[in-house]
């Protein structure tokens, strides 16, 4: 791969190098594993980058792969990458980097059935990894080290590239046992992996590196290259930031306290746990704030893509850094769920929190203050409200006290980091990140209730996976033998619950004489779906099938809508745009809905979506599952 040779890092990117910058430039020099453990806004990811365009121009890498967690973060990077290769490559050069997760849209392929529109290959997922230059998802990664088809493309693709994994934080058992696969593969095939993240518990560090550190200093460089011992490199520390922090449980009195800072003009951030606490909350403030000419919005994960899109574009500039006229016109309040903890760039001037772990919290208070020159009303200061109750009662009956949120994350490590939270009235940043993280997930032996807690964290209960299943399933996804499974029935990500998407559509009618069945989409367009494949070019299938992708939303199987035959989808020619599953099973594996003018969800039939739930969409609100009181 030809780049630029001797490039600067001014040379690339606007602005001097910091500490960290120009310390992991040294200590990167050839291929290994290398872990940057530094607070949120230092500049982590155009540190990689520049180690990365290192690598290129001695001849060390053959390419490089930007994995993120989730698709919403992929795709911020994804522009920011481009124009790092605008500045590394030669203008004649012709490679630019592919988006890589299962809604990026899309290549030229010519691999027959499973080519076209709806078939298996479509997505360019699967081969996108043996591109030069990548962005994606964690997951398209790991299927790499998985035994699913064509993860050897995957592996194949990957090998000899530099490996960026950016905000690489807790994930569970079942992630982390294939993540920690990945990068001793990455290892063995010869890459530069650099796994960037603001906060890790000292036992998670050793466990990726395959070594013992020692150092607890933050921020910290630990540097593997080739097979040897890890070299430990301090950082200098970023000057200290205090944040007030007040431990509420009268969430009256946080809607108060919101609507007051609101008023007199700062950005308030509200985060709640699950997509149904985050409705609820914006409903009474929405309502609350209109009286008071404040604005309120919602963010979270049940969106239609095209919605969601629309609703972040929209809070981004208003929270962000770039249009400060309208940011200081008015107060707002701003809703959501862990969406807004790592994925988008935004600023709060007061944070009010559910409780969740210490390292979930920190990422939340990196929306706090987060560009020192912001500006902000006169009455605002650095401060988080934690919506939490007290110690002694969660230890005894966590789920009593913690409500949905101990369904979401471990009552155990809820508790442990209640015990680091409680009684604190200031934290200081980013100082007390390391010693918080430690002591919330320090090994330790535990008597009484909280021995109770942590054997059910290990051992699981009837509701939920033990962390010791979740790694062994984890290993059985990593097996070589046997038959190999496709991507739908491989995760990357284990849950309890499984989820589907479900195609959200106003109206839905075959018209035999004209052999395609007429949509009518969720702002009224109109469009025909072809019965018959050669009807449409490819490209004209590719934008049909995308246009089709944005209406869709993930959601928990649980409440989905009522299934529909695989056989049924393909009369209306849905099998020309989704993958439905294989037709000898005839349940598809997608689902469809009717949204009626009131929001409500019908079957294709016009019968009940669900039959325990009155299942709705709204453009301000999202997806909602109500359950009938009858």
């Amino acid at each position: 791969m030809t780049v630029k040779s001797d490039l600067t890092f001014q040379d690339i990117f606007p602005f001097p190098p910091n500490a960290a910058q120009a310390r992991l430039a040294e200590v990167a020099s050839r291929p290994g594993v290398y872990l940057l453990e530094a607070p949120m806004g230092l500049g982590k990811t155009e540190a990689a980058l520049y180690v990365a365009y290192q690598q290129l121009a001695q001849g060390q890498a053959s390419g490089i792969y930007f994995a993120l967690p989730t698709q919403l973060t992929s795709n911020r990077i994804y522009s920011r990458f481009n124009a790092f290769l605008d500045e590394i490559l030669p203008p004649d050069a012709p490679h630019r980097a592919l988006l890589l997760h299962g809604h990026a849209w899309l290549v030229e392929t010519e691999m027959g059935e499973e080519g076209r529109p709806g078939g298996a290959w479509f997505n360019q997922a699967k081969r996108g990894l043996l591109a030069p230059f990548a962005v994606g998802t964690l997951d398209q990664a790991l299927m790499a080290v998985m035994n699913v088809k064509h993860g050897f493309v995957r592996a194949f693709g990957l090998a000899g590239k530099v490996v960026i994994l950016d905000e690489v934080h807790t994930y569970d058992a079942y992630t982390g046992t294939l993540l920690d696969a990945l990068i001793d593969f990455l290892r063995q095939a010869g890459c530069t992996v650099i796994i960037l993240t603001a906060t890790l518990a000292r036992e998670r560090r050793e466990q990726l590196l395959g070594a013992k550190v020692e150092q607890n200093h933050y921020p910290l460089i630990t540097a593997c290259p080739d097979s040897s011992d890890p070299i430990e490199v301090p950082l200098p520390e970023p000057a200290e930031k205090p944040v007030a922090v007040s431990l509420i449980d009268q969430e009256e009195l946080a809607i108060e306290e919101a609507l007051d800072r609101a008023e007199t003009g700062q950005q308030v951030l509200w985060i709640e746990n699950t997509v149904a606490e985050a409705q609820e909350r914006y409903r009474v403030l929405a309502a609350r704030s209109a009286e008071l000419g404040v604005e309120a919005g919602l963010l979270h994960s049940r969106f239609t893509p095209e919605h969601r899109a629309a609703r972040e574009d929209v809070w981004v500039a208003l929270y962000g850094n770039t249009e400060w006229a309208r940011r200081a016109s008015g107060g707002r309040v701003l809703v959501g769920t862990q969406v807004l903890e790592q994925s988008l760039d935004i600023d709060a001037d007061f944070l009010i929190s559910r409780f969740c772990p210490t390292d979930m919290l920190l990422q939340r208070l990196g929306r706090l203050w987060r560009h020192e020159d912001t500006p902000r009303p006169p009455e605002s200061r650095r401060e988080v409200w934690l919506l939490a109750p007290t110690l002694t009662a969660s230890v005894a009956q966590p789920r009593s006290t913690f409500g949905v949120t101990a369904e979401v994350y471990s009552p155990y490590v809820l508790c442990r980091s209640l015990e680091v939270w409680q009684g604190r009235k200031t934290i200081t940043l980013p100082g007390d990140i390391r010693p918080m993280i430690d002591a919330t997930y320090a090994s330790r032996e535990e008597i009484g209730d909280m021995a109770r807690w942590y054997r059910e964290l290990e051992e699981g209960n009837r509701r939920q996976t033990g962390r010791r299943a979740m790694e062994q399933l984890a290993r059985g996804a990593l097996a070589q033998g046997g038959k190999t499974l496709p991507e739908h029935k491989a995760g990357t990500r284990y849950s309890d619950i499984d989820s589907v998407e479900v195609l959200l559509i106003r109206g839905l009618r075959p018209d035999a004489e004209r052999r395609a069945t007429r949509l009518v989409l969720l702002d009224g367009q109109l469009h025909w779906l072809p019965w018959d494949r050669h009807v449409l070019g490819l490209s004209e299938w590719r934008r049909l099938s995308a246009l089709l992708t944005r209406q869709q939303v993930r959601i928990p199987i649980y409440h989905a809508p009522i299934t529909t035959a695989l056989s049924t989808l393909r009369q209306y020619g849905f099998h020309h745009c989704f993958y439905l599953g294989r037709p000898e099973e005839d349940e598809a594996l997608l689902r469809v809905a009717l949204v009626d003018e009131a929001g409500g969800l019908r079957g294709l039939g016009g019968e009940p979506a669900h039959d325990r739930y009155r299942l709705a969409y709204r453009e301000d609100l999202g997806f909602q599952a109500i359950r009938d009181k009858d």
